[in-house]
């Protein structure tokens, strides 16, 4: 009984990071899991001894408390002060969570790929999973992310297999329509980081060089510090929404950090050490960037206090 305790413990990870991948935010995923282990504990012997896979019993079980969730998560969101954005981690959080695969190569690879190959999300996915259907989520991240087969998708949510492999399909054309327009990591990077250098001479013009002209710009503070509402359109109004925030707060510091899709920015008080006061994520599209993400929720930047790497 005691190693099949531990190999249940030993899926947290792997639970976490579906449930991060279901609905956005850490808390949430947190309550899957919570969930779903009160679930298995509130087996019998017997019925426990009744399930040859129990990995594969704890993410089904996941997928519908999820599928559960994701309904009531609509409503708070309706009711939520502000841009709702999926919650940033750092690289490495859900490191070896996923499912082996041999990795496809070359510049044909499917822009899928790299989704269902990478343990770290970017932002830009969370944003497409968001507009999704809830059965829609569910059906592509337990199949084409986690590998769970039609047909347990199908007894979990309470559908036919054929409805969930439709499902999974239309989440699939969703994704692979919304990356069709993706730069490799590396454009992504470079443009970034000029982008970057042009923010620190202060200079409007600079700055929209590296912004395309239908640019949109997000920012979450929850209701709990001040960000925008409102989307922030067109090249000229992000750059001086952008170094009008340069202005307010000179204290804060940018660094680099890894994200799903390339290189973002994450801002400290003062030096490397300070608090994490936001993060910025980037879309890049054809040299230019089209999309900015920036999370201030300080309830949505709790794993930036802490060292993913320690948690096993």
């Amino acid at each position: 009984m005691d190693d099949d305790l531990h190999d249940v413990f030993r899926e947290r990870r792997r639970l976490l990071a579906l449930g991060y991948r279901m609905t956005g935010t850490m808390a949430d995923a947190e309550d899957i899991v919570q969930e779903t282990y009160l679930r298995w504990y509130r087996l019998d012997d017997a019925e426990r001894e009744s399930i040859a896979n129990p990995a594969g019993w704890l993410t089904t079980v996941a997928g519908r408390i999820a599928l559960d969730l994701l309904g009531s998560a609509r409503r708070r969101r309706e009711q939520y002060v502000g841009e709702w954005l999926p919650e940033p981690v750092p690289a490495g959080t859900f490191h070896g969570a996923l499912p082996r695969r041999i990795e496809a190569t070359g510049h044909d690879a499917d822009p899928l790929d790299r989704v269902t190959f990478d343990d770290d999300v970017s932002t830009a996915l969370l944003v497409v999973l968001e507009a999704m259907t809830p059965a829609e989520r569910v059906a592509f991240v337990l199949h084409d992310v986690f590998d769970v087969p039609f047909d347990e998708i199908a007894t979990a949510v309470g559908r036919s297999s054929a409805a969930v492999r439709q499902l999974a399909s239309s989440a699939r054309r969703h994704v692979r329509e919304s990356r069709a327009t993706a730069v490799p990591r590396a454009e992504h990077d470079r443009v970034v980081r000029a982008f970057q250098e042009a923010a620190r001479t202060g200079e409007v013009a600079g700055l929209m060089s590296y912004l395309a002209p239908d640019v949109e710009l997000r920012s979450d503070g929850g209701g709990v510090v001040r960000a925008a509402r409102n989307v922030v359109s067109g090249a000229d109004n992000v750059a001086r929404f952008l170094l009008g925030i340069a202005a307010k707060r000179p204290e804060l510091t940018a660094e680099e950090q890894a994200r799903g899709d390339g290189v973002g920015l994450v801002f400290r008080d003062g030096d490397d050490r300070g608090a994490v006061r936001s993060v910025m994520d980037f879309r890049v599209e054809n040299g230019l960037i089209t999309r900015l993400w920036i999370m201030l929720n300080p309830a949505k930047l709790t794993q930036w206090a802490a060292d993913p790497a320690s948690d096993d």
